[in-house]
């Protein structure tokens, strides 16, 4: 009993300490102040002032920047970072095992390492500054991760069947289209979301990278800058309250679907049974 109750006061607190935050963000959104008071007392201001603030043009040249980028980038590293999965499961267990260890040194190591790396690859050999950099930049970082999404699927898949649809007369490139595609699908649509989440929630690459007389700016380096010179601004919480709220729906529905092909795939199972 009470070590029942133990574990769920450590669940609990774990909880609270996640999302309590957030729950604050998301609360003083209605305030329009960004001194964490209700002194205009509940109000939709700081959402309105999205679209009327004179930071508002600034402000969604941001937004279609950071979604210009992410999209880009994701979509290069999901196909990247596919294909590589793919032949790094061909190789042999040893030089397997020794391309898996480099491919998460990006993934441990400091951002700010992999920031500044780049910024000299860039300055060495005469990338130009702006978005070429920081898509190039973005979709290295992405990469790695999604190899790590699309491997535990090659490692659950039969190797037998990629091998029987050839002897069943299917070349090459229609057994990777019609029999290892399909499977690997829901590793390349978990690697590109956590792309697209990693791409857009970036600071240090592009920051370092983006280049100071170019004046691009995505979401995180422009609040960045507003928050150094000014402090944020009251309708920064309602930004954020939206993108948790957009990305809390996306990840219910993809649930939501994952359990209703879980009910379907066990229903036609018992069927044929």
């Amino acid at each position: 009993m009470v070590k029942k109750i133990l574990e769920k006061s450590y669940l609990a607190i774990i909880m609270a300490l996640l999302y309590a935050p957030i729950i604050l963000i998301i609360v003083f959104s209605f305030s329009n102040s960004s001194n964490f008071r209700f002194d205009e007392g509940f109000t939709f201001e700081s959402y309105i002032s999205i679209f009327t603030s004179e930071q508002t043009p600034e402000l969604l040249e941001a937004v279609k920047n950071t979604f210009l980028i992410a999209i880009i980038a994701s979509v290069a590293a999901t196909i990247l970072g596919s294909i590589a999965a793919v032949g790094i499961f061909s190789l042999g267990k040893k030089m397997r095992r020794a391309v898996e260890n480099v491919n998460q040194l990006p993934i441990i190591n400091s951002e700010i390492v992999m920031a500044v790396s780049l910024m000299l690859f860039f300055v060495t050999f005469g990338f130009p500054a702006g978005y070429v950099r920081i898509i190039i930049g973005h979709i290295a970082f992405c990469t790695p991760y999604v190899v790590l999404s699309v491997m535990p699927r090659l490692v659950q898949m039969d190797p037998n069947v990629y091998e029987a649809a050839l002897d069943l007369g299917a070349g090459p490139v229609k057994a990777l289209f019609k029999v290892l595609l399909p499977i690997l699908v829901p590793g390349i649509i978990s690697g590109f979301i956590l792309s697209f989440t990693l791409s857009m929630d970036d600071f240090i690459i592009t920051q370092i990278n983006k280049g100071a007389a170019t004046g691009i700016n995505t979401l995180s380096t422009y609040i960045y800058e507003d928050a150094r010179l000014k402090g944020l601004s009251p309708f920064w919480f309602a930004i954020f309250s939206i993108i948790f709220v957009a990305v809390l729906a996306v990840v219910l529905l993809l649930n939501l679907k994952r359990s209703l092909d879980d009910k379907q795939a066990g229903k036609e199972a018992k069927d044929v049974r």
